[in-house]
């Protein structure tokens, strides 16, 4: 199942949240060589645009989960048809 997610992160100043910006890096990289991970775009400014390759809607809600664990942020998810 593909899903792309963009996110918006939660204001604050990107001294705050440098440390939880390299986590989520070194996150989505791990995610890419488990192949749940497409494609990872940054966004100009800040946010991010991915698409996630998950088995079942529950495993893309476990992974949404770890994200906002290590930043916050607002998602819009939207699932995609494969042809």
């Amino acid at each position: 199942m593909l899903f792309l997610v963009i996110s918006t992160p939660h204001p604050s100043r990107p001294e705050d949240v440098k440390d939880a910006r390299l986590k989520f890096r070194q996150w989505i990289d791990d995610l890419k060589l488990k192949k749940k991970v497409i494609c990872f775009y940054p966004r100009v400014g800040r946010g991010s645009v991915v698409i996630f390759d998950v088995a079942s809607n529950d495993e893309l809600h476990d992974i949404m989960t770890q994200w906002l664990n290590i930043v916050p942020v607002s998602f819009d998810i939207y699932p995609l048809v494969t042809t």
